[in-house]
């Protein structure tokens, strides 16, 4: 069992930066994915940011390429969202989630497309945080 407790959240204006936080406590899986996820008013969840605390490269969605990064804290139980140049429409519902898996190949998995039913809202992930409201405005 894993529990997500995101922090960090705001409101900021449009170009601002913001960094999100997210804990994991209850630490049963030592090996697993973290990736932190919006979703926008009336629209899907997307997956922005994942990583693998057994090491790899990060993997990201190409609407946040750039902008932002995802990144560990050295004992790989918080994870953080480091956004830059903000826009407008990055206001959303921001949430982290957790997958525990035995290699790297899970950083993937929320961008495979495809999903149906609960998936729309897992995106193959299997614990979420509560998450934290981030608003840009001009």
């Amino acid at each position: 069992q894993v529990q997500l407790v995101e922090s960090g959240g705001g409101s900021v204006q449009t170009g601002g930066s913001l960094t999100l936080s997210c804990t994991a406590s209850e630490v049963t899986y030592s090996r697993k994915c973290l990736g932190w996820f919006r979703q926008p008013p009336g629209k899907e969840r997307e997956a922005l940011a994942t990583t693998y605390t057994g090491g790899s490269n990060p993997y990201y969605a190409d609407s946040v390429k750039g902008r932002f990064a995802i990144f560990l804290s050295d004992d790989k139980n918080t994870v953080y969202l480091q956004m830059n140049r903000l826009k407008a429409e990055d206001t959303a519902m921001y949430y982290c989630a957790a997958d525990p898996a035995p290699d790297a190949g899970c950083i993937f998995t929320p961008f495979l497309g495809g999903y149906t039913g609960a998936g729309r809202d897992n995106l193959g992930y299997d614990y979420w945080g509560q998450g934290v409201q981030v608003t840009v405005s001009s």
